[in-house]
C-alpha cells in the first residue's frame, strides 16, 4: 500500500489525516500544495476516483478571485485547478488508483483489509 497525502499543513483535516495513518504504522508521503500540486498524471488518476467537482472548494478566496465559475470549458477549469493548487479540497488521500478528499477513515480503514 502507497499512500499520499495531498495536503496544507495549516489545514485540520490533513492534520488529522496524518494522525491517522502515524497512529497505525502505515508509511505514508505527504505533498504540500502550497510547495507543489498535483502532478497531471496524479490529477487525473485523482479525478478518475472522485470527480472533477469534489477535488474544487468553491469557498476558496481563490475560487472567486479566479473567477472559476465562469470558466465554462471543462479544460479550462481543470487547466486553472492545476496550475493553482490552493484551489484544491484538502486532504486527499491517495492509495493507487483510489482516493478520497477531506477525512474519511473508514474508506482508509478498507484500504488497509
Amino acid at each position: 500500500m502507497k499512500i499520499q497525502i495531498f495536503g496544507v499543513k495549516k489545514c485540520f483535516d490533513t492534520k488529522k489525516a496524518e494522525r491517522y495513518f502515524k497512529e497505525r504504522k502505515i508509511s505514508y508521503q505527504f505533498v504540500d500544495l502550497t510547495m507543489h500540486g498535483l502532478s497531471m498524471g496524479e490529477l487525473q488518476s485523482v479525478k478518475a476516483a472522485l470527480g472533477f467537482n469534489n477535488l474544487v472548494n468553491s469557498a476558496s478566496k481563490d475560487y472567486k478571485k479566479l473567477n472559476m465559475d465562469r470558466i465554462i470549458t471543462a479544460s479550462g477549469r481543470e487547466e486553472m485547478l492545476f496550475n493553482n493548487p490552493s484551489l484544491y479540497k484538502t486532504p486527499i488521500v491517495r492509495n493507487g488508483k483510489q482516493a478520497t478528499v477531506g477525512y474519511e477513515p473508514d474508506i482508509w480503514a478498507s484500504w488497509v483489509n
